[in-house]
């Protein structure tokens, strides 16, 4: 048994289904008359629980409304996505080497779990995953590093000893505040700005067990 664990973003390093909210992020936004750039939408909404950036948004407001806003995003969201979804290239056979070589895996997520339901059902790769935690398991988003704190918990490992895959800064911000290890994966950002993590690659094509394994060496 290898005594590391690979904790996964969803959005962006399971499917790169990033293009696909900021579709529905600008269609929903307009709605309620905010228009954003791409740069603002980086900034201000992705790797955040919807909790947080609807409330940033619009206010506080009471809990079941915070609740029906965020999922009429995630069904326009689910809509447009459901004919074109797919694993990350690679992402398929990398889960199966590390199913074979005893490697633990989990998903420490900002999406509700409809959204994670959603994936896993249509990419079928539940099985490979251990535990699964999405924004209901926290009460701070990224860049807090309760997520990946809590999914090391989960795992019964220390977080050191976890290895996360990012795709946005502040999900980085957040796996290197809980003392993990993070590969970076340039769905979302550019090699450049992913240099600070410690090791990035453009897809699961370019990642083998054993370049993971040198991370905690």
């Amino acid at each position: 048994m290898n005594s590391f664990a690979v904790v996964f973003d969803m959005d962006g390093v399971i499917i790169d289904s990033n293009p696909y909210h900021k579709i529905s992020l600008r269609q929903f936004c307009e709605k309620y008359g905010y228009h954003f750039s791409d740069e603002e939408l980086i900034k201000r909404i992705y790797g955040r629980t919807n909790n947080e950036w609807i409330t940033n948004l619009f206010g506080a407001m009471p809990k079941e409304k915070l609740l029906q806003l965020g999922e009429e995003k995630e069904a326009l969201f689910r809509a447009l996505y459901k004919d074109a979804i797919k694993p990350v290239a690679g992402l398929p056979d990398f889960l199966e080497k590390l199913s074979h070589q005893q490697v633990p895996c989990a998903i420490g997520t900002s999406a509700p779990r409809s959204n994670v339901d959603f994936v896993l059902d249509r990419t079928l790769l539940r099985k490979y995953f251990s535990a699964i935690l999405d924004q209901a398991h926290v009460t701070e988003g990224k860049p807090n590093p309760e997520i990946y704190l809590k999914t090391a918990q989960a795992l019964n490992l220390p977080a050191s000893q976890t290895i996360v895959i990012e795709d946005s800064l502040s999900g980085i911000e957040a796996a290197q505040r809980a003392g993990a290890r993070v590969v970076g994966i340039t769905t979302t950002h550019t090699p450049a700005e992913l240099k600070h993590c410690d090791l990035v690659i453009a897809d699961f094509t370019q990642l083998e067990v054993a370049d993971l394994a040198v991370l905690l060496a």
